[in-house]
């Protein structure tokens, strides 16, 4: 083997970068665990708020050293392989930006009657199409009003220097675009803002490109009623005038509040030392005094000892500080570590606090903290601003009438605004009165309560134009010209998807993740011994240095680890032998003609190559394209399946050729076999006549499908809310109840609405799904829709309703997970399910042509999987008819897109034998040449099919009700997938290829595999 040095360093390499990111996911694991120690009571309750506690104390504090490198909890946390929201519970959520009130706010809210008619046939428009809704809404007012052009809705004051009359369509066309553009942009730095405030680990927001949506995820949201508020609710932009600390009326309430928390500080303490003294009720007084006489001694003392000890001077400002100055930094006053900012809230929201402070004087904290202050630490300012006695701002965002990226007279980065006449007015005084201040005067720009940025004023600005300088990056301008126009041109948003995963559920969906992985291992490692010996051995090492590279890229990536991704993972485990079988089977043939073992061994791998190469291409397209087109969970499968897919191949057909070749370098035979009983009785067998027998596969084919497609025209598939739109619901119980009369018991609450009810996993958990106001994705119709769930369960079962997925007995039930899905996001997932699937297997068929030079191999191919796809959608179909409902949802799309993927392999592999029998020369006629290649290679296809059968079938059986569907789909697929491989797909060649290019040669001697 060349270049045997390169792959030992490479894996080398890589072993050595997945310990270093798996690192991470262990520290974090061991100090969850602490956490957990520390919280649990002596009857084994866990006290959560003490577990958040204890984790909190550690956020930003050293807890793993590397090397000399020491990473905080904070980093630690960002680093690790994280668990997606189904597994360790939460809220999905993804929202819409309306286009209808950015359109409406850009015209002035302007009241013509062909403006408002062509809004309302744009959102008529926008059920049924997927172009966005601007050219939707050009389209519709071009239509009704030829003569008219756009620039006339959009030119006013507000406007000005932007939309002029003498605009043509193109140009106004191309504001309105940017400007919706901006609004997404400018709502996802407000949500971005508002989720990180929200006090949950390692939130998620990614904007979806193309859509105008945003998707959030935030583990561990324990109230969705508060993060709806907190997604939905309207940007406040206010301008406050800032009051410095050192101003005197300021100053001296300071100074007070610094008195009062010293003296209870002071006081706790000599009730400590009073209450281990004997005569503790005599000398309390006695003992106070003394106290802090005692450490103001001892601060000075150590302090006059090294006058420039930082230690000294901490001890001396401790000694004489409470938290409220104790805690600042040394260079800067008033900026906190993050950490400490919950105990300077604690300390400004007492009642006796609030009294020393000046009623005019209120506080906002800094958006993000100012890593430079402290070099080291995550600082960030507390802001005192003058509310005044009305506690009015001086200004509103409502007065901007635009703001933007611009560059000062330096070229560096920096905000140009503009505001309306009223605005100007009231700005000219504002900034009067700011710059005439010693020193000048500094006005606040605060979203949400929380301070952007505070630029000093230079001068009066009369004309309301504005430039915000500062040491901006573009990025950071740009954000700060979004934040100034949120009051201007609000950005409604809309949730139009929504998933909650209980703690509970999501801890089940890992443990059924985790058996399903386990169980899928060791039942391939125990088959790979048997059938191949010490070569299964090998196999088995090459598969476990596979899921640590797929487990630590992950890692790497910081991509979040899914259900559906364990999935992947169960699933490559079937999938990384497949290499190792080709491979073994191919060394087997090349030792049954008379070879050496060492030279059996290096033409195994080289002829086993090209078929392993391409059938991993084909996987890896559909995985490809099921990641760029796909949502949500596809794309965690997806990226699985790729990762998967890179090393199975890079493991089993490097890796483990390496360690056969280091096992046998000696020339020793004893050291390596591949043979076995279990083997050897499998090799015997008979040829079969599979061209011949072609017409019978038709039939069979012809007819289940025929009669699948039959009952999906009459009764349909059992569609999912991700297709259908709506909501659905897991209720958790603990005795069992029957599906059937939960439906009737909900039927008049849901106003006979469309409404499925079926066991999920066993009796005592119900899937609710039901259409009832799939129109209203409002948050009213979200709390009604629920609110007559938790009236019809309550009145059937006599149960009580608990908020607590923990707390489910004799008298409460609960709703584990719930999700919804708005009509026009189910279309947009069904359209891109389907563009995953076309584009695929347009790749596939273009692949295949490039590979084999004929059209035929490559129709032989798209027919077998098409054939595959109708057959898995039949059996469903069927399947429904006998009482058994699966649903179809996204993680169908999976299943299919993997069956796709999969089936190719070995019909890849059956055309590569064809086209190496046709090379080599054969006496015999196309069909008997496609016989002795589809016999020569069918023990590997049945082994490879069969080991990938196996652990999907551990899936099936362990992997839960989530993935039930996904499972069932997979066995009938992959199975399938390997019967046409065999009738179909080269069948199909044989009846579309009528070329003479099959003539008789010498004849070349077969092995059966």
């Amino acid at each position: 083997m060349r270049n045997k040095g390169f792959v030992v360093v490479l894996t080398i390499i890589i072993t050595a970068l997945c310990l270093y990111y798996l690192s991470f996911t262990f520290i974090s694991t061991k100090i969850q665990q602490d956490a957990i120690d520390q919280a649990t009571d002596k009857s084994g309750s866990i006290n959560l708020v003490k577990k958040q506690n204890y984790l909190d104390s550690l956020w930003n504090k050293p807890v793993y050293n590397l090397f000399g490198a020491e990473y905080t909890y904070k980093e630690v946390k960002e680093s690790e392989l994280s668990r997606g929201l189904d597994l360790q519970g939460g809220m999905h959520v993804v929202l819409e930006i309306s286009p209808i009130d950015i359109i409406r706010g850009l015209s002035g809210n302007n009241q013509d009657p062909a403006f408002v008619a062509a809004l309302q046939k744009a959102r008529e428009l926008q059920k049924t199409s997927s172009e966005n809704f601007s050219a939707l809404f050009f389209k519709a007012f071009k239509d009704a009003n030829p003569d008219k052009t756009m620039a006339s809705l959009f030119t006013s004051a507000a406007n000005k220097d932007r939309v002029k009359l003498s605009d043509d369509d193109a140009t106004v066309m191309k504001f309105l675009n940017d400007e919706i553009e901006s609004a997404i942009d400018r709502s996802f730095t407000i949500l971005k803002t508002r989720i990180d405030q929200f006090g949950t680990s390692q939130p998620n927001i990614q904007r979806l490109q193309g859509t105008g949506r945003i998707q959030i995820e935030i583990p561990g949201a324990d109230n969705p009623q508060r993060v709806r508020k907190l997604l939905q609710g309207v940007a406040r932009l206010e301008f406050w005038e800032i009051v410095e600390p050192f101003d005197p009326q300021l100053s001296q309430s300071l100074g007070a509040i610094n008195q009062l928390l010293l003296k209870e500080q002071n006081e706790k303490k000599s009730e400590a030392i009073a209450a281990t003294t004997s005569d503790a009720p005599a000398k309390t007084q006695d003992a106070k005094s003394d106290t802090v006489k005692s450490a103001l001694e001892e601060a000075l003392s150590t302090a006059s000892k090294d006058s420039t000890s930082t230690n000294a001077l901490d001890s001396l400002r401790a000694a004489t500080s409470s938290p409220l100055f104790a805690l600042s930094s040394q260079s800067l006053p008033f900026y906190y570590q993050v950490k400490d900012t919950a105990v300077i809230n604690a300390i400004f929201r007492r009642a006796d606090v609030r009294a020393l402070l000046p009623r005019t004087v209120g506080l906002f904290w800094d958006v993000k903290s100012t890593p430079e202050v402290t070099p080291g630490v995550d600082d960030i300012q507390l802001n005192f601003v003058n509310v005044g006695r009305s506690g009015k701002p001086l200004l509103t965002g409502e007065v901007i009438n635009d703001a933007r990226l611009d560059f000062d007279q330096f070229a560096r980065p920096a905000v140009s605004m503009t505001m309306n006449a009223a605005g100007s007015k009231t700005w000219a005084k504002v900034t009067a009165a700011a710059a005439a201040k010693q020193p000048q005067g500094r006005i606040a720009i605060v979203l949400d309560n929380y301070v952007y940025t505070a630029p000093s004023v230079n001068g009066e600005i009369p004309n309301g134009n504005s430039q915000i300088t500062g040491s901006f990056t573009n990025e950071e301008a740009k954000d700060l010209a979004n934040v100034l126009k949120a009051g201007s041109l609000p950005a409604p948003t809309r949730i139009v998807e929504e998933a909650i995963v209980g703690p509970s559920l999501g801890k089940v969906a890992q443990n059924q993740g985790l058996i399903s992985m386990a169980c899928g291992l060791g039942i391939v490692v125990l088959f790979m011994i048997a059938y191949y010996s010490k070569g299964g051995w090998v196999a088995n090492i090459a598969l476990l240095f596979n899921i640590f590279f797929i487990l630590g890229i992950l890692a790497q990536f910081n991509a979040a680890l899914t259900l559906p991704g364990m999935a992947g993972i169960v699933l490559t485990m079937g999938m990384a032998v497949d290499a190792n079988v080709l491979i073994y089977e191919r060394i087997k043939e090349e030792l049954a003609q008379g070879r050496k073992l060492v030279d059996a061994i290096r033409k195994g791998y080289e002829r086993a190559f090209s078929s392993i190469f391409d059938s991993n291409i084909t996987t890896f397209l559909t995985a490809m394209f099921l990641f760029v087109l796909g949502q949500g969970p596809l794309k965690g499968f997806a990226i699985v399946l790729m990762i998967g897919i890179a090393t199975s191949f890079f493991s089993s057909v490097y890796i483990s050729r390496v360690i056969i070749e280091w096992m046998t370098r000696k020339g020793d035979d004893s050291k390596i076999t591949f043979a076995t009983s279990l083997g050897s009785a499998v090799k015997e067998r008979k040829d079969f006549n599979f061209i011949g027998n072609r017409k019978i596969a038709y039939i069979f084919s012809s007819t289940v499908i025929i009669i699948g497609l039959a009952l999906i025209a009459v009764r349909g598939l059992n569609m999912g809310v991700d297709f259908k739109g709506g909501r659905s619901y897991i209720v958790s119980f603990s005795k069992p109840v029957v599906a059937t009369d939960v439906k009737v018991a909900l039927a008049s609450g849901f106003e006979n609405a469309g409404t499925e009810v079926k066991n999920f996993g066993n009796d005592k958990v119900m899937k609710v799904t039901t259409s009832y106001l799939i129109g209203d994705e409002s948050d009213k119709a979200d709390d009604k829709v629920k609110a007559a769930l938790i009236d019809g369960v309550s009145k059937f079962s006599g149960l009580q309703y608990s908020e607590n997925d923990a707390q489910i007995d004799d008298t409460h039930f609960t709703i584990s997970s719930s999700s919804k899905v708005g009509a026009t996001i189910a279309d947009d997932i069904k359209g891109s399910a389907l563009e995953a699937g076309l584009f695929s297997i347009i790749a596939i068929f273009l692949y295949i042509l490039v590979r084999f030079r004929k059209w035929q191999y490559s129709a032989g191919a798209i027919i077998a999987l098409i054939h595959d796809t109708l057959f898995v959608f039949s059996s469903f179909a069927i399947l429904g008819l006998l009482g058994i409902n699966f649903e179809v949802d996204q993680v169908f799309v999976a299943a299919i897109l993997t069956v796709i993927g999969y089936s190719i392999n070995d019909t890849v592999i059956i055309f590569d034998r064809i086209r190496e029998f046709i090379a080599f020369g054969s006496s015999h006629d196309r069909n008997r040449i496609f016989n002795d290649a589809i016999n020569s290679t069918l023990s590997r296809t049945l082994i490879t099919s069969g080991t990938t059968l196996i652990v999907v079938v551990v899936l099936l059986i362990f992997g839960g009700e989530v993935l039930r569907g996904f499972s069932f789909a997979l066995l009938v697929g992959i199975g399938i997938g390997t019967y046409s491989s065999i009738f179909i797909a080269a069948p199909i060649v044989v009846d579309f290829d009528k070329s003479k290019d099959h003539q008789a040669k010498p004849e070349v001697k077969t092995v059966k595999a």
